[in-house]
C-alpha cells in the first residue's frame, strides 16, 4: 500500500512531498512530465514563502533580494517594505528545480504518469486502483481530481488571464512593481542580476484571432508606458499564458483526499501569494496527515488563507470600480502607514 501519495509534481506537490517525507512518510508524486516544469507566474517569492522554503531545507540557486513593492498608476506612485525579513524574486524553474532535488534527496519517489481514478474509502484511497493512506491532490488549477470528486463551483466574476515573458537587463529595483492601468496590471520582479520577468494580468479575450501570444503581450504592455520605456533588453523567454484564475469549491477533504494548491480553489493572482498560500495548504495537509485527522483540514486551510483572500476579494471589486482604482495609489501615498500594514500583513 501506498503511504502518501501526491497527485502533482508542481510548488504545492512538491512542498507537501517534502514535508512528509520530513514528517517520516513514504511519499510518492506522481507528475507525468518530465524535469523542471515551468508555468505563467510573477515570480516574487513573499517573505514568509521565504521561510517556509528555508523550513523545508530549499534554496533556489539563482535569486534577487526583494525588499517591497511599489504600485504605479499613470503618475503617481506609492511603496512600501516588507520590514527584516526579504523576499526573493526566483524564475518558476529555477524554483521547480531546488525543490525537486530536496524531494529526491529525502527518498520522495516518483512515478511518471497522472493520476487518472481515485475513490475515497473508509481509511484509505484508491488511487487508480491501488490502495494509499492519503492522496494530497496538487494537480493544479484544472484540477481533474476536484472535477471527479464534483467539487468545483460557478464563477461569480469575469475571467481573467495571464501571459509572463522575461527580460534580459539588470533590475532597476529591488521592489517589485506593479503597474496599473484600466483594465490590466503588469507586475515587474527581478529575478537574476541579469533578468526581470514581466507578468501581465488582464480581463477580455485572452488570445485575439490572429495575434497570437507574442501579439497579445506586446498588445498589453502597450497600456503601459512608462513601462515599456524601462524593458530595454531583449526577451530572455518565450511568451507563457494562465488563465482564466478563479476557481471556487464545495470542500477541500473528501475521506482521505487533500487538496492543496491551485486545485483547492484560486482567485486571481493580483496579491502575488501564490507560493506562500501552496506551502501554507501543504504544512496544514500534512499537520492532518500525522495526526490522522482529515476532517480538520478544512478548518486549517481556510485559517492559513482567509487573510489572503479577503485581501484578493478586495482588490478585485476596487479595480471593477474606475473611480475607486484610480484613488487607489493616491490614497496609499498619502497614507504610507496603510500601505506598510497591507504589505506586511500580506508577507508574513
Amino acid at each position: 500500500m501506498l503511504d502518501v501519495a501526491v497527485a502533482g509534481g508542481g510548488p504545492a506537490g512538491l512542498a507537501a512531498a517534502i514535508l512528509a517525507a520530513q514528517a517520516g512518510r513514504e511519499v510518492t508524486v506522481f507528475e507525468p512530465r518530465a524535469g523542471v516544469i515551468d508555468k505563467a507566474c510573477g515570480e516574487g517569492l513573499m517573505p514568509g514563502a521565504v521561510e517556509g522554503l528555508a523550513g523545508m531545507g530549499v534554496t533556489p540557486s539563482v535569486s534577487h533580494p526583494l525588499v517591497g513593492v511599489r504600485y504605479i498608476d499613470g503618475d503617481h506612485s506609492a511603496e512600501a517594505r516588507f520590514g527584516a525579513q526579504p523576499g526573493l524574486g526566483v524564475r518558476r524553474t529555477v524554483l521547480h528545480d531546488a525543490m525537486r532535488r530536496r524531494a529526491e534527496a529525502l527518498g520522495v519517489s516518483w512515478r511518471r504518469r497522472s493520476v487518472r481514478s481515485v475513490r475515497p474509502i473508509d481509511d484509505r484511497v484508491l488511487v487508480d486502483g491501488e490502495p494509499a493512506r492519503w492522496l494530497v491532490a496538487a494537480d493544479g488549477l484544472n484540477s481533474p481530481i476536484r472535477r471527479t470528486l464534483d467539487l468545483d463551483l460557478p464563477h461569480r466574476r469575469p475571467p481573467r488571464f495571464g501571459l509572463r515573458r522575461h527580460f534580459d537587463q539588470a533590475p532597476w529595483s529591488q521592489l517589485v512593481e506593479v503597474y496599473w492601468s484600466r483594465h490590466a496590471e503588469a507586475y515587474v520582479t527581478p529575478v537574476s542580476p541579469t533578468q526581470v520577468g514581466v507578468a501581465l494580468l488582464f480581463g477580455g479575450d485572452p488570445l485575439p484571432e490572429g495575434r497570437g501570444a507574442d501579439g497579445r503581450f506586446a498588445g498589453v504592455l502597450d497600456r503601459f508606458h512608462r513601462l515599456g520605456e524601462r524593458l530595454v533588453g531583449e526577451p530572455g523567454s518565450s511568451v507563457r499564458g494562465a488563465g482564466p484564475f478563479e476557481r471556487r469549491v464545495r470542500r477541500r477533504q473528501v475521506g482521505r483526499v487533500l487538496l492543496v494548491g491551485d486545485a483547492a480553489g484560486y482567485l486571481d493572482p493580483i496579491t502575488g501569494e501564490g507560493i506562500r498560500l501552496g506551502i501554507a495548504a501543504s504544512e496544514a495537509a500534512v499537520a492532518c496527515i500525522i495526526e490522522g485527522r482529515p476532517d480538520r483540514y478544512e478548518a486549517r486551510w481556510r485559517r492559513a488563507t482567509w487573510r489572503v483572500w479577503r485581501l484578493t476579494e478586495g482588490l478585485l471589486s476596487l479595480r471593477e470600480v474606475p473611480t475607486l482604482r484610480r484613488a487607489m495609489v493616491p490614497l496609499l501615498r498619502r497614507v504610507p502607514g496603510l500601505f506598510d500594514t497591507l504589505v506586511r500583513l500580506l508577507a508574513g
